[in-house]
């Protein structure tokens, strides 16, 4: 039995997934938290094999989470659950340790399925992504999205986008200030754009291009 621990701050999600997996004979949810310090919390007290988890998470975002468990839980595996754009996301989750990003339009059988591939050591991404993936390999293209940006520079970009300060920001990944404004100042260049609220709005237009 798989034991799975749940990371969401709606509990609407949360519950919803309790529910749908309430019946399955292949996992069991050991635990529902609403945000990121609560995972690391409960890890400690808890056996957990799958961390299903949103990145948009209060206290602690779903990339800085990965970055401890890679380090403190390496046996723990973590499949991202969120409606952020996986073309974004997808493959700087993984990079950050995560052994999957499912989006959350999908259907409880897309769920269950990267939840057993993930188990069974496999990484899961969306059939799309992994196209666009090789198609990029084939081509040898570097200007793809996910290229452009590191593990950090991603992180730093979903802080933004959700109103973090350079000091909440700086507090959150143990770095200083100056640092998070020297990764700012990278975003913008590699996203050619002059201002905040252009430098999120592009990561979003760049997906439609």
């Amino acid at each position: 039995m798989i034991k799975l621990l749940i990371a969401d701050s709606h509990p609407i999600i949360r519950k919803g997934l309790e529910h749908l997996f309430s019946v399955s004979s292949d996992i069991k949810i050991v635990g529902s938290v609403a945000n990121g310090t609560e995972i690391l919390d409960f890890i400690k007290h808890h056996e957990v094999d799958i961390l299903l988890t949103e990145i948009n998470l209060p206290k602690m975002n779903g990339l800085t989470v990965l970055r401890h468990l890679k380090k403190d839980h390496p046996e723990l595996k973590t499949l991202i659950f969120s409606s952020e754009p996986e073309e974004v996301y997808g493959i700087n989750a993984i990079k950050a340790g995560a052994s999957g990003f499912v989006s959350k339009s999908v259907n409880i059988i897309t769920i269950n399925d990267a939840i057993l591939r993930v188990h069974q050591g496999g990484i899961y991404l969306s059939d799309a992504l992994t196209q666009q993936l090789a198609q990029s390999a084939k081509s040898n293209k570097s200007g793809s999205y996910y290229k452009k940006l590191s593990t950090r520079e991603s992180e730093v970009l979903k802080l933004l986008s959700i109103g973090k300060k350079n000091k909440e920001i700086a507090k959150e990944l143990n770095i200083n200030e100056k640092t998070v404004s020297t990764y700012k100042a990278r975003l913008m260049r590699k996203l050619k754009v002059d201002n905040l609220i252009d430098l999120v709005n592009q990561a979003k237009i760049s997906l439609e291009s």
